[in-house]
């Protein structure tokens, strides 16, 4: 006779008589079905985004405190961010190629110091040209993170709940750019200009702390580890760029109309993100105080947004979520841009949904460019894709700043719309994915 004792329920698992939820059910089933390494895996790559954003949003906000200080065009203070983003995409590739060869959490602890530490050096920078550098090499961890974090946890999420993982997140981008704008406002209310934007720079050493927990606590996936390590062609860049043939399926039409569809999201983002404190400081005239209470509609709405979008994505599907909020965000940028003089209340109306839209469309990158891909070049797939994407659509905040002068920053926020139409475009080109098994 077996004294085998009889199988547990597994705890993320509630039977029926306990009139409790099952794991799979209700409005935290995504977290649950992670499973105890998953949710490791998820705080990790949620903090890593969240601290990602915070460091990101340290130059935006200073961003006239910085022209002041340096005696800058906004020509030249828009090139901050393109170079921040074209670097970006060298920083995404290699992250992408690393988190194929060297695994998921390794890379992830990479990019998160890279970040920081030259974020931190932002703050010593002597002139113009070395905080340009120093703002370039910020670029190579901050375009690695977010792909290496979300293929983390997309290996640990299920088909049924990738979506709303994903898109969870990604709602760590607004926590973040929250937490940026809380210590901007402090900041530079008790510190003179010249010294606060520095100030700012400096917190972006709190990073450091995350990597320490990562580093302990957090593991890759090990079904996805397995079949990465007996893949032959793991961190292939000529893998995502080989064509099709009449019996295997290539990824060459995928890895261009990926890109295409990063470009126009991240250009109409990244537009927003640059330059609308700067419109609500110099073209609305708002105080610091002023600027950093119409932000707080405007990352509400982003918050709520990702949850909402990933909630959509996998309801509606990968594509038809993109397409929906796409459209949505283009709209809401034409009426921001365009809202009268003196109609103050108005802006901070409308930076709610602002936020909302051009944050939902995100929502379903991370479970869609992850399941475009095998495990064996996943990360070189979604790391090249999503930061070359960043790095072209970095040429839509240089442009909004060379037009400022004439056309004022309110009036050259429309070239935002612009990318989201060639996101929609792009949709054309990609397969639904919804549902799929990553393999």
């Amino acid at each position: 006779m077996s004294t085998t004792p009889p199988p547990q329920a597994l705890p993320t698992e509630k039977r029926p008589e306990d009139g409790e939820p099952r794991a799979d059910e209700g409005a935290f089933a995504w977290l649950w079905a992670l499973g105890p390494r998953g949710r490791r895996a998820f705080g990790g790559a949620f903090g890593g985004y969240a601290l990602d954003s915070y460091d990101y949003f340290t130059l935006p906000l200073s961003m006239v405190a910085l022209a002041a200080y340096f005696g800058l065009s906004s020509g030249q203070t828009g090139l901050f961010t393109t170079v921040t983003l074209v670097v970006s995409a060298v920083g995404g590739a290699v992250a992408g190629v690393m988190a194929d060869r060297i695994g998921r959490v390794k890379a992830l602890m990479i990019t998160v110091i890279t970040y920081a530490v030259f974020t931190v050096a932002c703050g010593f920078a002597p002139n113009y040209e070395t905080l340009l550098v120093f703002r370039a090499l910020q670029g190579l961890g901050f375009g690695g993170e977010w792909a290496v974090g979300a293929i983390l946890v997309a290996e640990y999420a299920s088909p049924r709940h990738r979506g709303r993982t994903l898109g969870a997140v990604q709602s760590a981008w607004a926590v973040g750019w929250g937490l940026a704008v809380v210590v901007y406002t402090l900041v530079f209310q008790f510190l003179d200009d010249d010294i606060a934007w520095r100030v700012m720079f400096w917190t972006g050493a709190l990073p450091a702390l995350l990597v320490v927990w990562v580093r302990r606590r957090v593991q890759d996936a090990p079904e996805a580890a397995e079949r990465r390590r007996e893949s032959p062609e793991k961190g292939s860049f000529a893998a995502i760029f080989r064509p099709g043939t009449a019996d295997t399926p290539g990824l060459l039409r995928t890895t261009l109309f990926a890109v295409l569809l990063s470009t126009g999201v991240q250009g109409g983002y990244y537009t927003l993100a640059t330059w609308v404190p700067t419109y609500l400081k110099t073209d609305r005239g708002l105080s610091v105080v002023g600027t950093g209470g119409y932000l707080a509609f405007l990352i509400s709405g982003a918050f709520l947004g990702y949850l909402t979008g990933g909630y959509l994505t996998d309801r509606l599907g990968r594509k038809r979520n993109i397409l929906l909020f796409a459209i949505l965000s283009a709209v809401c940028i034409l009426a921001y841009a365009n809202i009268p003089g003196g109609a103050d209340t108005l802006v901070l109306v409308l930076g709610f949904p602002l936020g909302f839209c051009m944050s939902a469309i995100f929502s379903g990158f991370g479970s869609f460019l992850s399941e475009l891909y095998p495990t064996a070049v996943r990360g070189t797939g979604q790391g090249f894709t999503y930061n070359t994407g960043r790095a072209v659509g970095a040429v839509f905040p240089t442009l909004v700043g060379f037009l400022a002068d004439s056309w004022g920053v309110g009036g050259a926020l429309v070239f935002g719309a612009i990318g989201y139409g060639l996101a929609a475009l792009a949709l054309i080109g990609l397969p639904e994915t919804r549902g799929k098994e990553l393999l």
